[in-house]
């Protein structure tokens, strides 16, 4: 039998490297969501992905290929140049799927030199592919390089595509396959730069299975911010911060402008521009979005579009918008280009901003305007534009950071000047941490003349917010109880306002039910109107009430999509996105989902810290320290709870410090460390000694409440569980008073647990308890409570291992877990030349294999000489090397 005549021997060599597949990178993670077997992919004949470089596309491309592999499929595997004309690229489609199915006899005739050539060379290949009767998989990469003439002969190819072909092209932005017709009615699917982003959780996984434990979630999530999900960024980011010794000093370093490590990435990203290209740059890079006629306006430079789109098509530095043509820098090198535009001549860099404000205040973009107006030295311009725009920006999109960076700037004497400015500032600091100064700036407001019933009722309103993140309920109820009914406005937004405070009220009056009723009734947005920040303030009060209840099921499902909403419109790292945060995962991991919770808290406690409800603030702190806990680390907890005690010092909020003294008597208790307990209960009394404490009946009802779960906790570590009774059913009663359903719940559980030691009869009320908890979908809360309690909830269920009581089981909306990439089998092998590729992959001689397989010798020569024929190689070494090469054998590395 005489064997096929090998590839090399009919075409050349660069043709045989234009259809050898790239190996996948060995930290390359498999995002489930990107799977080639993902539904969204399923019985889609053509898959174009398109996006700029730096997105990882052939990296995406390289792994489907061996997942199609893993399947059987045959895969051809292409790598685009200028010089394909339609006949040098049947060319190559020919001799890649000659390649990819071991049939040495595919595209005789194309392969031919004087083959046919135009369209009717891609005619014949089509119909070379449909005799194989095999199913094939064609992946052209770099689509972008060929000539007009061979996109044309592509898009024709994807028309006529028979049945067996499924066709996956990677391409920039800007190549054009004329295929719109095929997306239209469903036959081609489009991979943009949003799909092939970097989540946050796939940060951290791709972070911590690169650096391990030398850098922790919240490092891991500055890096995804900074790199915006990036996967170019991340990568160089990565190789970087891996060099150094202390990974969290290596990503300060990247953070910091002019730091060594963000100068480094900046290097490697343009290495290759010339001087006159990173002098646009540098003077484009004031602005934060970007658009040709802006960027020719700002520069003065009749090829500013121009030299903006090709840049953006060949430098991996901008983010392009889905639609439309405008762009930005990504902040890597946005930030240290901004410091070689500090390095021009004054006098040019006032010109530069001056124009960008023009072209900005003529086009309504005021914010920016009065930005760049300020910066050129045309104060009252910019004072004017801030005024117009401030009020807006903070009202309407919550940019609590751009307000008070402005406020940073203006003179005092300004503020007094613009009353709207002072409103802004107002609203901004009563949302935070600066409370105090709010009041300071309403005085300023209502010491001026002819102060409307209207203005006087919107500071009340900006008061009683400050009252709220001063975690003081009864100064809220005081300020609001004047204009509860019939209020003085006429602004549908401050409309909207007064409601959510009533809702927040009746919450507070301890009645969620009723809070939800009237936040429902408020009144609707505009028609076609986009819900704004203070509708978004609406969900988070819903939210709340569902949290005070212990109703987790409903905040992940009202949450979940409140979050991704808020993170694409105000930012992830906004505060009311932390806050957002901060709620939907205090209820994750109340449904055994630690993963995701924590994912939801990484690189925000700072920002909860600062400008956080302290209800938010509260609830991400017990929940990373209850998640420390229950993973053995307990040093970690505490020190979670010793820095929310710090906080709560820091700004003025004591019952955050009280909480964290009764979350450590938790913690204690759980241990049964009777004297610890006892003398942090020590430390709550003095506290609430202190005469500088609030004295409203609010504040002190959520404060005894905790006192008394202390002592009952205390009084369980003691194993006085009579004495432990007591405490715990008047916290039942404080709890139940104001419909906290989770505690009330943890406090059935505990109650039950002390009768039990008692000897009492008990089993009802826990059965009770946790049956309530099912309902509520409530998995941790008798672990959380106590770990004897939790054990012995398992064995009254009759489930000790698997309880949904107690032990977490797997979260029925969690994604699964993306299948391992398999090694290749595919229809190039034979079953039995399979086994022996795998023996020879192993050092074993044609005897040893025989004797392996039991077949005789001669049988094991023939395979051989198959394989080396199949695979083109000389001796059987090259015959494993080019194997694994071709991803039919598990690489050893």
């Amino acid at each position: 039998m005489k064997s096929p005549a090998p590839i090399s021997d009919t075409v050349s060599d660069d043709l045989l490297l234009r259809v050898s597949p790239p190996r996948v990178p060995r930290h390359l993670v498999a995002r489930a969501r990107l799977l080639a077997s993902d539904a969204a992919f399923q019985g889609v004949p053509a898959i174009l992905v398109q996006a700029p470089a730096g997105f990882g596309k052939t990296s995406l491309l390289a792994q489907w290929r061996l997942e199609h592999l893993a399947r059987g499929t045959v895969v051809a595997w292409v790598s685009a140049q200028n010089t394909d004309t339609p006949q040098r690229l049947a060319q190559v489609l020919a001799l890649a799927v000659r390649q990819g199915s071991g049939r040495a006899t595919f595209g005789h005739v194309l392969l031919d030199a004087a083959g046919p050539g135009g369209l009717e060379s891609i005619t014949i290949w089509l119909a070379e592919v449909v005799q194989t009767a095999l199913e094939v998989v064609l992946i052209v990469d770099e689509a972008e390089r060929l000539p007009q003439a061979s996109r044309d002969a592509l898009a024709y190819l994807l028309r006529n595509a028979p049945p067996n072909l499924r066709v996956v092209i990677a391409a920039r932005p800007d190549c054009n396959l004329d295929i719109d017709d095929l997306m239209a009615y469903g036959q081609c699917v489009v991979v943009g730069p949003a799909l092939l982003r970097l989540r946050l959780e796939e940060t951290l996984e791709l972070v911590q299975g690169r650096l391990g434990s030398r850098i922790d979630s919240d490092a891991a999530a500055r890096l995804h911010e900074l790199t915006e999900g990036w996967p170019l960024g991340l990568q160089l980011a990565m190789t970087l911060v891996g060099q150094g010794t202390d990974a969290r000093a290596q990503v300060a370093s990247l953070a910091a402008m002019g730091g060594s490590v963000r100068d480094r990435v900046l290097a490697l990203l343009l290495s290759n521009l010339n001087a006159a290209d990173r002098d646009y740059l540098a003077r484009i890079a004031i602005l934060d979005n970007l658009h040709p006629d802006l960027c020719r306006a700002a520069t003065e430079m009749e090829d500013a579009a121009e030299r903006l789109h090709r840049l953006a098509r060949d430098t991996p530095v901008f983010v392009a918008s889905e639609q439309g043509d405008w762009v930005r820098m990504h902040t890597l090198a946005r930030d240290v280009l901004r410091q070689s535009f500090s390095a021009l001549p004054e006098q040019e860099q006032s010109q530069v901003h001056a124009r960008a404000a023009r072209w900005l205040g003529a086009r309504g973009l005021l914010e920016d305007a009065a930005r760049h107006a300020l910066a050129a030295g045309q104060n009252e311009l910019a004072y004017e534009l801030a005024e117009r725009s401030l009020y807006e920006s903070i009202v309407t999109h919550g940019r609590q950071g751009v307000v008070l960076e402005w406020l940073s700037q203006l003179p005092a004497k300004e503020l007094d000047r613009r009353p709207r400015l002072l409103l802004a500032a107002a609203w901004t600091l009563a949302t935070s941490e600066r409370h105090e100064d709010a009041g300071r700036m309403v005085a300023r407001i209502l010491a001026q003349p002819d102060v409307s019933d209207a203005l006087r009722c919107e500071c009340a309103l900006i008061l009683s917010g400050a009252a709220v993140f001063a975690d003081d309920p009864d100064r809220f109820v005081e300020l609001h109880q004047p204009w509860a009914d019939n209020p003085p406005l006429l602004d549908p937004m401050l409309l909207q306002v007064h409601a959510n405070r009533t809702a927040y009220r009746t919450l507070l009056e301890g009645d969620p039910a009723l809070a939800r009723l009237r936040q429902q009734q408020s009144p609707a947005p505009e028609s076609g109107r986009r819900q704004d920040f203070v509708g978004r303030w609406g969900e988070l009060i819903i939210g709340l009430t569902y949290v005070w209840e212990g109703q987790v099921r409903l905040v992940e499902n009202l949450l979940q999509p409140a979050v991704a909403s808020a993170e694409g419109e105000l930012g992830r790292r906004n505060s009311f996105t932390c806050m957002l945060a901060a709620l939907l995962a205090s209820a994750l991991w109340e449904r055994g989902r630690a993963s995701d919770a924590a994912a939801l808290l990484a690189g925000r406690l700072d920002v909860l810290e600062r400008s956080g409800l302290p209800e938010a603030l509260l609830l991400a702190y017990r929940t990373l320290a209850r998640m420390a806990a229950a993973e053995g680390a307990e040093h970690r907890a505490m020190e979670l709870l010793g820095a929310l005690d710090a906080i709560g010092s820091a700004r003025n909020l004591p019952r955050l410090r009280i909480a964290s003294l009764v979350e450590q008597v938790r913690i204690h208790a759980r241990r049964y460390r009777a004297q610890t307990c006892a003398e942090l209960c020590v430390r709550i009394e003095a506290m609430l000694e202190d005469p500088a404490l609030p004295r409203g009946p609010m504040w002190r009802r959520s404060v005894d409440l905790l006192h008394r779960l202390a002592q009952g906790h205390a009084a369980i570590a003691a194993q006085d569980w009579r004495g432990a009774l007591l405490p715990l059913n008047q916290a039942a009663e404080l709890a139940q008073a104001i419909r906290q359903g989770r505690l009330h719940l943890e406090i059935l559980g505990l109650r039950a647990f002390a009768l039990d030691r008692c000897g009492e009869r008990s089993l009802p009320l826990l059965k009770e308890a946790m049956d309530l908890a099912a309902s509520y979908g409530l998995v941790r809360v008798f672990d959380d409570a106590h770990p004897d309690l939790g054990q012995w909830a398992r064995q009254a269920d009759g489930e000790a291992t698997s309880s949904v009581h107690a032990a977490p089981p797997p979260a029925p909306a969690a994604p699964k877990e993306p299948p391992r990439l398999l090694v290749g089998r595919g229809m190039v092998l034979t079953p039995k030349e399979r086994e022996v590729l795998e023996l020879l992959a192993r050092n074993l001689s044609n005897k040893e294999i025989g004797r392996a397989l039991q077949v005789s010798e001669t049988t094991v020569k023939w395979h051989v000489k198959n394989l080396l024929a199949k695979l083109d190689a000389g001796t059987r070494k090259e015959v494993v090397v080019r194997a694994r090469i071709l991803g039919l054998i598990q690489s050893s590395d």
